[in-house]
């Protein structure tokens, strides 16, 4: 495995077919059952374009009623929000300053007069340590997040954000409550995932080992939290939603992960440095080819903010454009 400066400089090698396989990521037999969602169709005229919400944030939120039309005008069909408040029931902005709160109602009748589902719903805990005394707080947690997201109509409740994990000891203790929680969603029908980001590619050693100093960049000690989370989770609970963008930036082939766990990813975020397709480091054509062979349920686009100050709109709208033409995208 390169290190990272000559991973960042020969990034263009996605573009001819992706980074080297990596090895002994062994796929596990068993498959989330679910009657929920179907695989995406490739065989309708409508293209199925999902948006994370955060990729707008304030500039959604402040006019949502318009936004929510001016985004089917684009050709989007769904939507995976974000912002729920655990608190109130209610969704919004993760800014502190936000003042704008929608209830869950009030949020499905929007997207229905857009004519756009709410599928999906990114979310967190507030609280952060994962040890077996707050299993019931995060219970808690999921039973009312699941109660308020079914008033929705979601089919997926997704956690964004990673616990703080330092050995293989505490995966396995986070792995507990990720299939608590999908336990708990699954009695409404809807599926539980995890949202990687980079760190999930980086590599811990069991409780008591001690990093080599001069690690074998063949064999490299520890696993990768992402494959702790796939290892130790039930596939009949808890399913994930690759960030293909963020798993690039961990070093990472997205079709490796997607062809070695081709039963756990069911959901994918597709995301480039700002517009899609603008940056030319991420292969979506291959990107596609192979989601729609491992018959992912859906996908959403997610930008960040643009360092440039163009408004979030001009950035969705012209990702937008980018999938409408692309004719990988069914």
């Amino acid at each position: 495995m390169s290190n990272r400066r000559t991973f960042l400089k020969n990034i263009s090698l996605l573009t001819l077919g992706g980074l080297a396989s990596r090895q002994a990521l062994a796929a596990p037999s068993n498959t989330l059952s679910t009657n929920a969602s179907a695989p995406v169709s490739m065989g309708t005229n409508a293209k199925q374009m999902g948006l994370q919400t955060y990729s707008l944030g304030q500039e959604l939120l402040k006019d949502l009623p318009n936004g929510l039309q001016r985004l089917a005008k684009m050709g989007f069909t769904e939507l995976e929000i974000f912002g729920y408040r655990e608190d109130t029931g209610k969704f919004g902005d993760y800014n502190p300053q936000n003042t704008l709160f929608i209830s869950p109602k009030e949020y499905k009748k929007m997207a229905d007069d857009a004519g756009l589902k709410i599928t999906s719903s990114h979310l967190t805990p507030s609280v952060r340590d994962y040890i077996p005394e707050n299993m019931s707080k995060f219970e808690d947690f999921w039973k009312k997040a699941t109660d308020i997201h079914a008033e929705l109509g979601c089919k997926y409740m997704v956690q964004p954000s990673l616990p703080r994990i330092e050995n293989e000891d505490d995966a396995k203790r986070v792995c507990d409550v990720f299939n608590k929680a999908g336990e708990i969603t699954s009695q409404a029908g809807i599926l539980w995932g995890y949202h990687n980001h980079n760190r999930e590619f980086e590599r811990v050693l069991k409780a008591g080992e001690k990093k080599a100093e001069r690690p074998n960049r063949r064999a490299p000690q520890g696993t990768y939290i992402e494959e702790l989370f796939m290892k130790n989770t039930d596939p009949k609970k808890v399913m994930f939603e690759l960030d293909v963008y963020w798993t690039v930036m961990g070093q990472q082939d997205p079709l490796d992960w997607m062809d070695q766990y081709k039963d756990r990813i069911k959901l994918l975020h597709i995301k480039d440095r700002w517009i899609l397709g603008a940056s030319g480091m991420m292969n979506f054509p291959n990107i596609f080819k192979k989601a729609y062979e491992i018959g992912i349920l859906g996908y959403f686009v997610e930008l960040e903010g643009d360092p440039k100050g163009r408004t979030q709109f001009e950035g969705v709208e012209a990702s937008a454009k980018y999938l409408q033409n692309a004719s990988f995208v069914k």
